[in-house]
């Protein structure tokens, strides 16, 4: 009879305090009280749940394949609104996701990204001098700080993905309806380096963050209007917003002011009925979830029916934290569940405000066989009910 030997792992503390270092500390307040493993939403489809204990626990063992839960993660931030000691879970996540880079854990591809993304300013690739093509055919100014109040700033999914790319034309066409001032920076316009945080390449994202910061005090930026809720959350987290910085929204919330104030009208979507979805990174990273309402609220004639899991309490659509340049095999897709969600409101239009999120609602759209019900972003909606400007309107600091 052959005797068990079970396999030894020595503690090393070394390991144990470059996983501190690599989480800025955080890891130490995880108390092992398993919320985030019962929270999480890849307890909806096939594999295990992520929890951080157990993955900070293998990183400081040195595990073989520790580093697989880090990189499953999409930050959705679903953990961190219920752990008891608010541990900054997503942070702590891209912490170890920097551990990884510095072992040589990394999925296939990343370093591909990273380098495009180096090369190019763009994960996808492209060539700079492509990154405005979205306006082709509109009048889109460059930005000028005498003249424009606002720096439409379109990232760099909605100025490449052509589904994405109708998004970024609604939204300036949505501005010029309301004859706010603003001009982009086009081909000139840099990533503002979401992909390389998302990643966990925290030194690379430090890099941009100077080089773009000294681009937009160059060019007189003091209000920045984002496509993107991850732009959004990049510039508002990692950007200087005090003297020489700048002031940043999504564009949801501009258009709100805009509605507020009086500036911009619709014309009206009689029998249309939207169920809207919120990003996780406007609803739970930032407690934005109103203005998308207040304009839906201000179109006449649509109705919105709520998903059960809305506002702060959303499904992540599975696109966040990197996972846009990742595989995820079907089976393991959220968005399949939103989908059936959304078509159980009995709507007509899934609405969203983050580019992240189109693609993978309508992904999951074509997994749930729910082809009656369209995915469009709200300034696609907005604009399809056809906005124009009050004749009473005074536009007189729009866009302020």
């Amino acid at each position: 009879m052959t005797a068990f030997a079970p396999e030894v792992i020595l503690l090393d503390d070394d390991r144990w305090d470059r996983v501190l270092a690599a989480t800025r500390g955080e890891a130490a307040a995880c108390f092992q009280c398993g919320t985030c493993t019962a929270v999480c939403p890849w307890g909806l489809v096939a594999g295990p749940t992520i929890g951080v204990r157990s993955v900070m626990r293998q990183a400081q063992l040195g595990v073989d394949g520790w580093a697989e839960a880090a990189w499953r993660c999409t930050t959705c931030g679903a953990c961190e609104a219920r752990c008891p000691h608010q541990v900054p879970i997503s942070d702590v996540m891209l912490g170890l996701r920097k551990l990884a880079w510095d072992e040589g854990a990394v999925p296939e591809g990343l370093p591909s990204v990273m380098w495009d993304l180096h090369w190019d300013g763009n994960p996808w690739g492209r060539p700079p001098s492509r990154r405005s093509a979205w306006a082709a055919g509109l009048d889109i100014p460059h930005f000028d700080p005498a003249v424009h109040t606002a720096l439409l700033y379109i990232g760099c999914t909605a100025s490449y993905d052509r589904r994405a790319q109708k998004v970024a034309r609604a939204v300036a066409g949505l501005l010029q309806a309301a004859n706010v001032p603003f001009g982009t920076l086009g081909d000139d316009e840099p990533c503002c380096g979401d992909p390389a945080r998302s990643l966990g390449n925290a030194d690379y994202l430090a890099e941009m963050v100077a080089n773009n910061s000294r681009q937009f005090r160059e060019a007189g930026v003091t209000n920045v209007v984002t496509v993107s809720p991850h732009c959004y959350d990049t510039f508002a987290r990692h950007y200087d917003s005090g003297e020489g910085g700048f002031q940043v929204r999504h564009y949801s919330q501009l258009l709100r002011d805009l509605v507020a104030e009086g500036s911009v009208a619709f014309g009206g979507l009689d029998g249309q009925t939207v169920t809207f979805h919120d990003p996780c990174y406007l609803a739970r990273h930032h407690d934005e979830t109103e203005a998308p309402r207040a304009v839906m609220a201000s179109i006449p004639g649509l109705a919105l029916n709520e998903m059960s899991r809305s506002r702060s309490e959303t499904l992540c659509c599975g696109g966040g934290g990197g996972r846009m340049w990742m595989e995820t095999p079907a089976s393991d897709r959220f968005a399949e569940s939103r989908a059936r969600e959304a078509a159980g409101t009995g709507a007509s239009l899934l609405a969203t405000t983050c580019p992240h999120c189109i693609a993978c609602l309508e992904d999951g759209l074509g997994l749930a066989g729910a082809r009656d019900l369209k995915v469009i972003d709200l300034a696609e909606l907005a604009m399809l009910a056809g906005p124009f400007q009050p004749a009473a309107a005074t536009n007189e600091g729009a866009g302020q």
